[in-house]
């Protein structure tokens, strides 16, 4: 078959591999000047900037990819394990650290959260025990796909269903099953991890957990921009053309079936396509169908607001991940998916690649990648809210520090939900296509195929099964299993 593949974030360039992989001739449309979607990178002034993603878990799926196309280990992808998977910060002065030692872990737990050390080892357990139990089902394989209903894994669910607390939020459940409001707030930090709120979001959600904390947090020894990088040579190696700065402007249709791309070069007839681009603008610009009313009216995940920041000096206090906490978390929420709006107390991520990649900062300096949630894009007057989030950060961090952050800042690149949208084609900025805020949110994401048009298809963070670079693998192994092998 000749496929058409749009797009080439995690879940175009895996697709891409697995396709050529199977014998058929694949050809990758990208309306940017290189690969990654929303993982990029910005050069400026001798610091380096992640401007995506920055946690790697689950790596053997990448591994997998390099496997199949018979890659020897010494090739693939170098990546180190963290020995702290995040360093957490409590306006009370609490600091935290997340250790992947599980000794290490369990004497930090004893110092900072006592009573509830019991509570954080039966939850970790229990999030290994969801994840096992769903993973087959809702990250794996084609949940929207009938026959699937029928196979081993989902006979297996359905007798365990209590197991994962559908009809509890994952705030709920974390107040129930935790003392300190720390360790509260914590565990419902994971919800950002798709775009949700905890207060809102299902609690079987608190599986992601075991993903970073029991399977373990990783980070490739040249940066999470290496990860793009080195499946877009793998699928060069494989024969997959790729055609940049060529924006397609309509997946073409002859009946109920999909017959090529248009692009400003004209039309291409296809037998496939693949789509890495968020359903919302494949539903609203690319494609003439009625799918569009339904998208349309269903909530958007959060945005982000990030702040690249080249910092002259160093701070050993800080590691690669870390956590400056709200002192109000449901107010933030309520800011975020009510107000639209961003709260005076954000809780701010910093992330710090030349921590381990040295030379993504000058000697004695720092890359700082600073982030804060924020709504999707829906006219918001964005100047004055970056402005405002930009003094409340900097406040939080200088407290923190006890440091003029500002005064140590020699450059400065800003992303916002407008510029999100506009370099990555996400509709109104949402990370992550739709919210998980509701209990049948996992219903709700769109599927990987669309019912009435054959050959189409749908991997990346805005389907099914979801954001982040394992999800974005797992959507690209399921529709690579929806195409037969090339005769």
């Amino acid at each position: 078959m000749k496929i058409a593949v749009v797009g080439s974030g995690i879940g175009g360039l895996a697709s891409a591999i697995l396709l050529q992989r199977k014998g058929h001739q694949v050809t990758v449309y990208e309306k940017n000047s290189c690969p990654g979607g929303k993982m990029g990178q910005i050069n400026v002034d001798g610091y380096r900037f992640d401007t995506g993603p920055s946690l790697f878990t689950l790596p053997e799926l990448v591994d997998e990819l390099f496997e199949l196309c018979s890659v020897q280990e010494t090739e693939r992808l170098p990546y180190v394990r963290l020995s702290n998977n995040c360093r957490y910060f409590y306006p009370d002065g609490t600091e935290f650290n997340f250790y992947q030692d599980r000794e290490a872990l369990s004497s930090e737990i004893e110092r900072v959260f006592p009573h509830d050390a019991a509570a954080v080892r039966k939850r970790l357990l229990h999030a290994e025990e969801v994840y096992n139990l769903s993973a087959p089902v809702f990250l794996f394989s084609a949940f929207h796909k009938l026959s699937n209903y029928l196979t081993e894994p989902y006979r297996h669910m359905v007798f365990k269903l209590h197991k994962l607390d559908f009809f509890r939020t994952m705030h709920g459940a974390n107040a129930k099953d935790f003392t300190d409001p720390r360790l509260i707030q914590l565990f419902d930090r994971y919800a950002t991890y798709n775009g949700s709120s905890p207060f809102r979001a299902p609690a079987t959600l608190n599986m992601i957990a075991h993903l970073e904390n029991n399977k373990g947090a990783f980070f490739p020894v040249k940066g999470m921009y290496s990860i793009a990088n080195s499946l877009y040579d793998l699928a060069l190696k494989q024969g997959v053309r790729f055609e940049f700065n060529t924006r397609v402007e309509e997946i073409m249709r002859n009946g109920a079936a999909v017959s090529g791309i248009r692009t400003a070069s004209g039309i291409t007839s296809v037998d496939a396509v693949v789509s890495d681009v968020d359903v919302r603008s494949v539903a609203n610009h690319l494609l003439k169908h009625p799918l569009k009313r339904i998208i349309n009216k269903i909530e958007r995940s959060s945005s982000a607001l990030i702040f690249y920041w080249g910092i002259n000096r160093s701070f050993p206090r800080l590691d690669v991940h870390n956590i400056l906490f709200s002192s109000d978390y449901r107010e933030e929420f309520r800011h975020l998916f009510k107000e639209k709006s961003l709260s005076a107390d954000p809780t701010v991520y910093l992330f710090i690649s030349s921590k381990i990649v040295p030379d993504d900062a000058p000697a004695g300096c720092e890359n700082w990648f600073v982030m804060v949630n924020a709504p999707s894009d829906c006219g918001q007057a964005w100047d004055k809210l970056i402005a405002e989030a930009r003094k409340n950060i900097l406040r939080k961090i200088d407290k923190m520090l006890g440091v003029d952050i500002g005064s140590c800042i020699v450059t400065e690149r800003i992303a916002s939900p407008l510029t999100i949208a506009r370099d990555t084609f996400s509709a109104n900025g949402a990370l992550y296509g739709t919210s998980s805020n509701s209990l049948l949110a996992a219903f709700l994401r769109h599927p990987n195929t669309l019912p009435g048009i054959k050959n189409l298809y749908f991997v990346g963070g805005s389907v099914h099964p979801g954001g982040g670079i394992p999800l974005c693998i797992a959507s690209a192994k399921i529709v690579s299993n929806e195409i037969p092998d090339a005769l």
